[in-house]
């Protein structure tokens, strides 16, 4: 409770013997099954997101959790409950104090949720300050659209730079557009363009043709006025890329192929049979790290030499890579994570 800095139990000892820091608040929380009927229904998801609110669900049995707290004084190891009348005033203030904040995690993952694509960080495109627009400027109407190279109606895109208005590229369905809004940059290299039917007041689709990407538009209001739109007066008339993307997963089944839907899978547990938990959009980064701790390298870098790594670690171990390598490998590897 001197440097705030969460310890599990396993490291305890050797953090007390190295800062001689003794006085610890203990959380403990008790996880309780859900039955199923309580759980939330089926939804249709509406986020590109798993085993998040909104987003895809699996069928992993839901829990709440009861947490008890008490405070822990090495090296007797002496655990009080808390709240106590056996803890001084300062203790139980400063235990208070810490259970009312809102973790760090939390505050990241807020400050990250501004300008987001459904969890990914959105950049702001290094095209949108100083973003050219031609003159004399088109004036584009708050309806009735279609491409000018082949006249759909659906899945259109404003150009920033001169106001064409093309069609957005074919899905592999057949679906979508025909490519003109792509073919159109390639011609003439302007680089922004608006998915018209998903402009509201506070969000839209922008996509950067030379970054490749989604991205942010902070300029977009001022750029949308260059064609006379009034980005205050327009409603969301079309699906996303974000709700496209959720339509078409549903539609071919990735989402079963992804959870081997219909597999008589055997439980396995021990060491290096721990998963990682998919906080909505880390797939990709859990099994690139599941790979990295299957080279015996990084086993005997991270793993092997955890003890003296921890021992040697910086009195801010959260700022410091081995610390943090070290605590993925232990998780992965020691098979303490890991029962069935």
């Amino acid at each position: 409770m001197n440097t705030f800095l969460g310890i599990g139990k396993r490291f305890l000892q050797q953090y007390y013997e190295k800062t001689g820091h003794g006085v610890f608040l203990k959380i403990q929380r008790l996880r309780k099954e859900i039955p199923k009927d309580e759980s939330n229904t089926a939804e249709k998801p509406t986020k590109l997101a798993i085993g998040v609110e909104g987003g895809f669900q699996t069928d992993e049995k839901r829990f709440e959790f009861e947490e008890k707290t008490s405070i822990v004084v090495l090296p007797q190891w002496y655990e009080v409950p808390f709240p106590s009348d056996k803890i001084s005033d300062q203790l139980q203030l400063s235990a208070t104090m810490i259970l009312m904040a809102e973790d760090a995690a939390k505050q990241e993952e807020a400050a990250a949720m501004a300008g987001t694509w459904e969890g990914e960080k959105l950049r702001v495109s290094k095209h949108a300050e100083n973003l050219l627009q031609l003159e004399p400027a088109k004036k584009i109407p708050p309806s009735g659209w279609k491409c000018e190279r082949c006249g759909l109606t659906t899945n259109l895109w404003l150009n920033l730079t001169d106001g064409s208005i093309l069609c957005g590229r074919r899905f592999f369905d057949g679906s979508g557009g025909n490519n003109h809004a792509l073919e159109y940059y390639q011609e003439v290299k302007y680089p922004l363009a608006v998915k018209l039917g998903t402009i509201t007041a506070t969000s839209a689709d922008v996509f950067s043709y030379d970054e490749d990407d989604m991205v942010e538009d902070p300029y977009l209001a001022k750029h949308l006025a260059h064609f006379g739109i009034n980005i205050a007066a327009l409603e969301k008339t079309e699906k996303t890329m974000t709700e496209l993307e959720i339509d078409i997963n549903q539609k071919i089944g990735e989402w079963d192929v992804i959870q081997e839907a219909g597999s008589q899978l055997k439980p396995v547990s021990g060491p290096g049979y721990t998963g990682m938990r998919n906080l909505g959009n880390s797939c990709y980064m859990n099994s690139v790290m599941q790979v990295l701790f299957n080279i015996p390298d990084f086993q005997r870098r991270y793993f092997s030499a955890a003890d003296q790594i921890v021992t040697n670690a910086p009195n801010s171990p959260s700022s410091d890579f081995n610390t943090q390598m070290t605590k993925l490998a232990a998780g992965l590897l020691s098979g303490i994570y890991s029962k069935n």
